[in-house]
């Protein structure tokens, strides 16, 4: 067993870092149509849309205002179930590493969609913000998906809560993440230049567990490269989409 070390925090990686030793404070059924999962996700969009200031046209559609690294698996869902009356509009997913700001721009888009607020689902679960996101969207009335964090609800907010301390030592990656791991993990902590810190960083954890939303070979061996860069163990966890189907379901259902 490691010795408890020097952790990642929201501040120094991002959100989407988060382990249970920074974010056991904020811990919080899978309900509606599961889809089945696909082998391989559905593209994910080119570009993340900036939000905009300007009203779009009505449409009766139900709109997910979603996190950037949410975009391929809400995709995948809304493919699988038909879901054609749920509308997609994505913030950047690199806000998760300014999480501060996360409240402001969910706000933004909302006002300045102009549809109704029960016609308006929120795809970000606390991720960093420490209450915030939550206050802000009940001052607007928008419903947002419960957990504290994307880990939480693919893996099931309810099993990801009774693990507790069995997982205290462990770091996850999403599969947005294993595919952005440089970009949001290796570089965003600084190891792209100074790798020696390393070991300081996780010295407290032990395994790192990829969530993974699908059947993918190519993203297995990629977890599998992060964890040895991490000096981490690594471990596979087939959670499919978790209680984002269920919350997607209910947003459907609602129309």
């Amino acid at each position: 067993m490691r010795r408890p070390g020097a952790h990642p925090t929201a501040h120094q990686a991002g959100a989407p870092l988060m382990s249970r030793q920074a974010g056991a404070e904020r811990r919080g059924g899978r309900a509606g149509r599961i889809a089945a999962r696909p082998a391989a996700a559905a593209p994910a969009p080119t570009g993340a849309p900036r939000p905009s200031a300007a009203r779009t046209a009505d449409t009766g559609a139900t709109l997910l205002l979603a996190c950037g690294a949410l975009a391929r698996e809400i995709l995948a869902l809304i493919a699988l179930n038909g879901w054609d009356h749920l509308e997609l509009r994505c913030l950047p997913a690199d806000l998760h590493l300014r999480p501060a700001l996360i409240p402001d721009a969910v706000e933004a888009a909302a006002r300045g969609d102009g549809r109704p607020a029960a016609r308006i689902k929120v795809v970000y679960a606390d991720c960093g913000t420490g209450g915030l996101l939550a206050a802000r969207c009940a001052a607007l009335g928008l419903e947002m998906i419960p957990g504290p964090h994307c880990y939480s609800f693919f893996d099931g907010n309810a099993a990801f809560a009774a693990r507790g301390d069995a997982e205290m030592r462990a770091f996850y990656l999403t599969d947005f993440l294993v595919r952005q791991f440089d970009a949001f993990v290796w570089r965003a902590m600084g190891l792209d230049r100074h790798p020696e810190l390393r070991d300081d960083l996780f010295a407290g954890y032990e395994d790192l567990i990829h969530l993974a939303q699908t059947d993918d070979p190519a993203l297995d061996a990629k977890a599998r490269e992060a964890a040895v860069r991490l000096g981490l163990r690594h471990v596979r966890r087939d959670t499919g989409y978790g209680d984002l189907a269920g919350f997607m379901a209910r947003a459907a259902d609602a129309v």
